[in-house]
């Protein structure tokens, strides 16, 4: 299979070609040079592999949570070469990409992503690797403001930007449950395309219509009521 994917929701601009199980990415940190990067990637992937949009088999993104405008940005680059070409899609969650990058590095099997989402929140989820060496979600991912997260009865690792600006109120509301934390790790096109092909093989695409984005929030700011 030869899967193109994307991720542009968050400090970074990436994307990642998976043929046949084999992975290339092109990765870079931006804070908002996005829409003039990820079309140039997309380019020097394919031609490095010597191919051409048709011959793609699927597409994956990450569909949120993360910068509104990136999202979207993902999104509407997706929904275009969909539409052109007629492929499927396979939407995968920006926290997933964060615990599978960390899984596919390291050996500990629960992670508690935590993701910068402005307005003193996070976007939380817990994942626990699977068998198949696969982030699984643990409850539901939400946002919410750090002290207030939920979380079950197990030790892991806490990874991405939320525990860099949230680490004091994070760690003490986990206590004992946190092994150590890691606020570097952010979203990569490269585990957006491990969790596709994934999502591929077990029937899971989506038509175009049905590849949106996931926000989690309804508001991207606060009214002056509320600051």
């Amino acid at each position: 299979m030869r899967l193109l994917a994307i991720e542009t929701a968050a400090e970074a601009c990436s994307a990642a070609l998976m043929i046949d199980g084999a992975i290339t990415e092109q990765f870079t940190l931006t804070t908002n040079g996005h829409s003039k990067l990820i079309l140039p990637m997309i380019d020097t992937l394919l031609a490095e592999a010597n191919l051409q949009p048709a011959d793609l088999d699927g597409l994956a993104f990450g569909c949120g949570p993360g910068s509104f405008t990136g999202v979207r940005i993902a999104t509407g680059v997706i929904q275009g070469i969909a539409f052109a070409l007629d492929l499927p899609v396979f939407p995968v969650s920006n926290l997933a990409a964060v615990a599978q990058d960390f899984f596919d590095h390291n050996p500990e099997n629960l992670a508690f992503v935590a993701l910068d989402a402005r307005m003193d929140e996070i976007y939380w989820g817990v994942y626990q690797r699977n068998v198949s060496g696969f982030a699984d979600l643990i409850g539901k991912e939400t946002v919410l403001p750090a002290n207030a997260i939920e979380f079950p009865n197990l030790s892991g690792v806490g990874i991405g930007s939320g525990w860099k600006i949230y680490q004091q109120e994070l760690t003490t509301h986990l206590s004992h449950r946190v092994i150590r934390y890691e606020s570097d790790k952010l979203p990569r096109a490269r585990a957006v395309a491990r969790l596709g092909y994934e999502g591929f093989k077990q029937g899971l695409a989506v038509s175009v219509e049905q590849a949106m984005p996931v926000y989690l929030r309804d508001k991207v700011a606060k009214k002056e009521s509320e600051r």
